[in-house]
């Protein structure tokens, strides 16, 4: 159902900028200025935008979306009245839009289709809820165009965010196989985040705009681009961050200490299990963090373990490397989510959190399978895992690795060969 769900987004998407460019191209633009200039304020937004999206947000382009909404929203223009209408709307938007995101495609790295179709819909639904009611007059009539217009201005853009995060989670969903439910509160918990300042900006914007005319656009914009510019900074640091765990994660290989490759191929596959049981994007960080640095109390051994294969050693040999890493996961700095994850990887799994439930699980599978790739040793490896489910490992953490094993080769696991 998540494919259909996808393409159906993707077609509506479509249709509607079709029927938005063809009544556009046959009927002219209406007040062209102000199309220009909100069109410019777009392209300048995807200009800037990064080819990654923002960690604590959904929104690459934060500024375009605002200048995206408040056009959307713009009912006057210092002081009279525009009639540019849904259509023409979207028209301007997609234009902007794909004017802005020509260099990054010129580059190979452009946005996927999916990012056009989500700012199309999103911003045809705020604008369908307001322009038809402002330019009959029945806005004015109704709310009048003192405080209780901005309160319905702000009720609208909830409606509108709403609507993002649920066309933002069934394309995600569809992309990347991860339950609904979870990836909805995700994009609903990122709404709270450069959500917030897009839907702020944008109806500051347009109430500026209906003021002092288009000059409200430069001014009203400047802080969210500092936003974004931060935002970009904060990737850069997190980027970094995660290069420098992965790094440290491979001293245990560079030491002898454990087969090559072995920590990477731990930390994909217990993310991709992870997703399976609908874990959040934090869970997920927390839950790669500790898979990539779960071997390193291996580094504090005297004796190193045979090929690092730490699941089969005895129960107490093994919590007592666990307890190892975990403390110099602890003097790295990590989060301490992170450091007490790898610290009860060896615990009975009715007393573990859940990622170290996964680790424990997909640690053992990958040294039980020794990094072969003949199909016998990957269902022998499983039928050990479920006969252990009694005790050492979690039926339901087994059965998502089962059938994330079954999945394999469609993207969700990205397995990184031995050497």
């Amino acid at each position: 159902m998540r494919a259909p769900a996808a393409w159906t987004v993707r077609g509506a998407a479509g249709v509607l900028t079709g029927a938005a460019l063809g009544h556009t191209l046959w009927n002219g633009v209406a007040e062209p200025g102000a199309a220009l200039a909100f069109a410019t304020l777009i392209t300048v937004g995807e200009l800037a935008r990064r080819d990654r999206r923002d960690p604590l947000g959904r929104h690459p382009a934060p500024l375009g979306s605002a200048g995206a909404l408040a056009y959307a929203l713009l009912g006057q223009s210092a002081g009279q009245p525009t009639h540019h209408g849904v259509l023409q709307t979207v028209a301007v938007v997609v234009a902007a839009v794909l004017a802005g995101i020509v260099p990054h495609i010129a580059r190979g790295r452009g946005p996927a289709l999916d990012h056009l179709s989500r700012r199309v819909l999103t911003v045809a639904f705020a604008a369908a809820c307001f322009q038809p009611l402002y330019n009959s007059g029945r806005l004015e009539q109704r709310v009048g165009q003192g405080p209780y217009l901005v309160g319905f201005l702000l009720f609208l853009l909830g409606l509108t965010a709403l609507c993002d995060a649920v066309l933002a989670a069934a394309l995600t969903g569809a992309r990347t196989g991860r339950p609904y439910g979870p990836v909805l509160r995700d994009e609903l918990r990122a709404q709270l985040g450069i959500g917030s300042a897009i839907c702020a900006t944008g109806v500051v914007m347009a109430l500026g705009t209906a003021v002092v005319g288009l000059w409200a656009l430069p001014v009203f914009s400047v802080p969210l681009l500092l936003t974004q510019l931060s935002f970009h900074r904060i990737t850069a640091i997190r980027t970094t961050y995660r290069q420098t765990i992965t790094s440290l994660a491979r001293a245990t290989e560079i030491a002898g200490c454990t087969r090559p490759g072995h920590s990477r191929r731990v930390a994909a596959l217990s993310c991709a299990v992870g997703r399976e049981l609908g874990l959040s994007e934090r869970e997920l960080t927390v839950l790669e963090y500790a898979a990539l640095m779960h071997d390193i109390g291996q580094l504090s051994l005297v004796d190193p373990v045979p090929d690092g294969a730490t699941a089969g050693l005895p129960d107490g040999e093994a919590r007592r490397i666990a307890a190892l890493g975990g403390e110099v996961a602890r003097q790295t700095g990590v989060p301490a989510e992170v450091a007490e994850v790898v610290e009860r990887q060896a615990d009975p799994y009715r007393e573990q959190p859940t990622a170290a439930r996964i680790v424990r699980t997909v640690n053992a599978y990958d040294d039980l399978v020794g990094g072969s790739r003949h199909p016998g040793g990957s269902l022998a490896a499983l039928e050990r895992l479920r006969l252990g489910t009694g005790h050492e490992y979690q039926p339901e953490v087994v059965e998502c690795l089962a059938r994330v094993l079954a999945r394999g080769g469609r993207g969700r696991v990205v397995p990184v060969p031995p050497g």
